[in-house]
């Protein structure tokens, strides 16, 4: 068991301990949120794990990202996607990250469990989770954590502008 007197301390050395427990994390970007999103992950420590999704008009956006070792980074090129199934319409800004995001989540989001589960060892600390997005995109993971996986409002981080948490 982690104790609060363990976790306070936080380093290059007890990142590479095996048995050191880890916190996931989601991340949600677009075109206007890329250097929001560069400062967030320059605050990561090395030993964050989790998944980074990046939605962009096209592959031009694309660039290198320096993301902790154990973190995946997932672009979403608009122009290669459709909308809505059967309509032949362009992919809408907010719409291919919404779907990646709400996918993964549904699959492997972590929930803050103490019940003991061997696979929930990774996972301690629950997920962290930053929705820099757009209004749209972020509105629709945002309620889809919120209302359809229970996570709490309070814990989704998403800019102050879109007033998500103090609108439930």
């Amino acid at each position: 068991m982690t104790t609060s007197a363990t976790r306070a301390v936080h380093d290059e050395t007890v990142c590479k301990a095996s048995r050191h427990a880890r916190v996931q994390h989601l991340i949600t970007a677009d075109e206007d949120s890329l250097a929001e999103l560069e400062a967030l992950i320059a605050t990561l420590p090395i030993c964050s794990t989790g998944r980074v999704f990046i939605e962009v008009p096209d592959e031009t956006w694309v660039a290198p990202l320096t993301v902790p070792a154990r973190m995946v980074v997932t672009w979403l090129d608009r122009s290669r996607r459709s909308g809505a199934p059967g309509t032949s319409r362009a992919c809408a800004p907010g719409l291919a990250l919404s779907r990646a995001v709400t996918a993964w989540a549904d699959e492997m989001l972590c929930a803050d469990t103490s019940d003991g589960d061997v696979d929930a060892a990774a996972c301690v600390d629950g997920t962290r989770i930053f929705l820099l997005g757009g209004f749209l995109g972020t509105a629709d993971i945002f309620d889809h954590l919120t209302e359809r996986l229970g996570v709490a409002p309070s814990s989704v981080h998403t800019p102050e502008r879109f007033g998500l948490v103090s609108v439930r």
